[in-house]
């Protein structure tokens, strides 16, 4: 402690003085400081242990930017260049292998495909008479999160939507069961989809 009392103070007062003040020689404070890590690289080294952390938390994807973003979050303000240095330092990065870009639309020839009755007259004169619906997907550190949703094309609302990791077909069927408990729409609406699988499949249903 008294060691860490002089470097506080040698700013303001000469370290000869504050050694007689504190009963210590010159020369072990010396030798302690030579040994001691200096505060920048006391910071540096537990930054550098939750830049790792927060780097095994997310397997490895996360770079520098990501990294820098999460350390900003927690309420620690640090320069991006620093956490790129940090991170060479010890030896991580984040994976440069870009995720292939998932195709929602995957139609299966076995499948019957009803007539484009919509015919891209994308109108609607009042509610619950075309919905429009479709799946896209959002980039997670974990994967792909896939969205089927369900539009009202009158008022152009989500009136259903599910989320999974998958593309199988109950992922589009949750979303449209939702749809019509909510609405509950009349006779002759007109479900207007692509022709990817998930919408072309049969399904039967017990009960």
């Amino acid at each position: 402690m008294k060691y860490q009392a002089i470097e506080a103070c040698k700013a303001e007062f000469p370290v000869s003085r504050l050694c007689r003040v504190l009963n210590i020689g010159e020369s072990g404070y010396y030798a302690w400081l030579n040994q001691a890590p200096s505060t920048h690289k006391q910071a540096n080294r537990e930054l550098q242990q939750n830049i790792c952390a927060i780097w095994k938390h997310y397997r490895g994807v996360y770079g520098a930017p990501r990294i820098h973003a999460e350390l900003q979050a927690q309420g620690i303000n640090i320069g991006h260049n620093r956490v790129a240095r940090l991170m060479r330092q010890a030896g991580i990065q984040g994976k440069m292998t870009r995720k292939r870009r998932p195709h929602t639309t995957q139609s299966d020839p076995t499948h019957p495909v009803a007539a484009n009755v919509l015919d891209r007259q994308f109108t609607a004169n009042r509610p619950n008479a075309v919905w429009l619906t479709d799946i896209t997907y959002i980039d997670m550190a974990e994967g792909f999160l896939y969205l089927a949703a369900v539009m009202d094309l009158y008022s152009r609302q989500i009136v259903g939507m599910a989320m999974a990791d998958h593309l199988r077909t109950d992922l589009v069927e949750s979303a449209l069961d939702m749809a019509l408990t909510q609405r509950r729409p009349p006779r002759h609406l007109l479900h207007h989809s692509d022709r990817g699988s998930q919408y072309t499949a049969w399904i039967t249903r017990n009960g």
